[in-house]
């Protein structure tokens, strides 16, 4: 689904990713981060969507960077980080943006 973000300046989190084989309690702890961080002061919110050999990328839409800062500190969220560079992403990278200008279709 495509995120319902306010008028621009904001900040998108853009994490590119390859999965490791298996679940091992991801998709648990992937539909847990998206709820904590909708619980995050400044989140806006997160787009995100992974092909049949385990690449993903998952958009996150913030405030500011005090938001983004929060939420990378958060204790539950730190404890997901470790875990996916133990056990679940194989490669990743993480890039933060400004979003200056956004358009598309309005809905009918």
């Amino acid at each position: 689904m495509i995120a319902a973000t306010p008028e621009p300046p904001y900040l998108a989190v853009i994490f590119s990713n390859q999965r490791t084989d298996g679940d091992q309690g991801y998709g648990a702890m992937a539909e847990r981060m998206v709820e904590l961080a909708r619980e995050q002061p400044g989140f806006l919110g997160v787009e995100s969507v992974r092909d049949s050999e385990g690449f993903g990328i998952t958009v996150s839409y913030w405030k500011d960077e005090a938001a983004i800062a929060a939420w990378k500190a958060q204790a539950e969220h730190a404890a997901a980080q470790r875990l996916g560079w133990d056990r679940w992403y194989a490669d990743f990278q993480l890039r933060v943006c400004r979003v200056e200008r956004q358009y598309g279709m309005v809905p009918r």
